[in-house]
């Protein structure tokens, strides 16, 4: 019997049926595929790129604190980049950033203050880090280009690039040191009657009166072990603040010696870090009592006497090429009590000032009115060790803290005008 139209129309083959889904599932497959491919490796490549960004950002914000236009500004500064960027994990928290590079001294550069690049240490004024980790592979990307047999169309490895800069600007706020500088009578800003190289006197028993410091709350309170933690860091201090007068200290010690790399038994370099170097200053081995900071060895002083940015190059110990304490004492004529027994390997030596270093004896010191209102901030020079808590000790003035030529940086919200400077991202 003949088939109607209808029955024609609705008669088709089932194995022609079956070969039209397969298709069309497989090339769903392959369309799903690449989008997948897209989302994931896509989606890798920006997390690398956010790591790595970070890294970077790190690496300059650490090299520009270093650019305080001294000789080796420059290669203090690759130094900090390096270590401090390379820090950071990348490619999903990988520690060694899955063995594909990670920063090295080539990776940084420098300009100055026309935004010029440079390598003059003197007048290198930006810090800049970039970095490109080369050849990231890409998982279901690659082995879609194997899938549809068009490789050169779905590349196997793709390069992610970062860049960062960074310069050091005023503050809004400023991390210093809890004391208070008295300026001089009838001095002014900037300097407040002080001369660059001179060395001025920290109190231990009294309040400090016109040229002198004193121990300082920076939260404003009076309590004495506020000042010994203020010691190992406050930030947040504002012009306008007003700051306590603590009473008699009693651990401050420890503290301010760790800076100079020295410890007790029950501390040590890992706890608090030193000081890139812990050489110390006073008239036994620095005769004329000023100028320690750059100057020329004076007269009578030891032979192996030299400036604090000499030994800072040296990574000097207190006690010069060694870890005595006595041999420190000697050094200063500051008779170290209270159960000091440690000092911070010098040199090359391995987990000593070279290792732990950082700058941490050039401090941002608040000037005070009468009142102890903060009305600004100074640059000084720790120049020695407390051998006590009732010994008066002596810093030396660097100069204004927002001038560009000190090398006293801190840390704080940048964006001031007339604070201390502060490592800032301007890329």
């Amino acid at each position: 019997m003949a088939m109607t139209s209808r029955q024609f129309l609705n008669h088709r083959p089932r194995s022609r049926q079956r070969g039209a889904v397969a298709v069309t599932v497989a090339m769903s497959l392959l369309f799903l595929l690449g989008f997948m491919g897209l989302a994931l490796d896509f989606g890798r490549l920006f997390v690398l790129k956010g790591e790595l960004q970070t890294a970077l950002d790190s690496c300059a914000l650490a090299a520009a604190q270093e650019l305080d236009g001294q000789s080796s500004s420059i290669s203090r500064a690759v130094n900090a980049g390096i270590r401090v960027g390379n820090t950071n994990r990348i490619d999903f928290q990988s520690v060694n950033w899955s063995g594909k590079g990670q920063l090295v001294g080539a990776d940084l550069s420098f300009k100055d203050a026309a935004y010029l690049p440079t390598t003059n240490p003197l007048t290198a004024r930006y810090a800049q880090c970039e970095h490109r980790q080369t050849g990231v592979g890409l998982w279901l990307l690659q082995a879609l280009g194997a899938f549809s047999g068009n490789r050169a169309a779905y590349p196997g490895t793709l390069d992610v690039h970062a860049v960062a800069e960074a310069s050091r600007i005023s503050a809004q706020s400023a991390c210093p040191v809890p004391l208070a500088l008295r300026p001089k009578t009838g001095g002014v800003a900037p300097d407040y009657g002080f001369s660059v190289g001179e060395w001025v006197t920290l109190l231990s028993k009294k309040s400090p009166v016109s040229g002198q410091i004193g121990w300082a709350n920076l939260d404003g309170t009076r309590s004495a072990s506020e000042t010994e933690a203020e010691m190992d860091g406050f930030c947040g201090t504002r012009v306008g603040d007003t700051l306590g007068t603590p009473g008699t200290q009693s651990k401050i010690t420890e503290s301010w010696n760790a800076r100079f790399g020295i410890y007790k038994n029950s501390g040590g370099v890992t706890d608090r870090a030193p000081d890139y170097t812990g050489y110390a200053y006073t008239r036994v081995n620095w005769p004329t009592g000023r100028s320690a900071f750059n100057g020329s060895k004076p007269a009578g002083a030891p032979a192996s006497a030299e400036n604090f940015l000499t030994k800072r190059l040296a990574f000097a110990s207190c006690a010069d090429t060694g870890t005595s304490v006595s041999n420190c004492e000697v050094i200063t004529g500051i008779k170290l009590d209270g159960g000091f027994k440690t000092v911070a390997p010098p040199g090359q030596t391995s987990g000593g000032h070279r290792d732990y270093g950082a700058s941490r004896r050039l401090v941002i010191v608040p000037v005070t009115d009468a009142s102890s209102k903060v009305i600004d901030y100074v640059c000084m020079l720790m120049l020695e060790p407390l051998g006590s808590t009732l010994d008066d000790v002596q810093l030396e003035f660097l100069g204004h803290a927002g001038s560009a030529g000190v090398p006293c940086t801190t840390s704080g919200l940048p964006g001031g005008s007339v604070g201390p400077l502060v490592s800032a991202l301007v890329r």
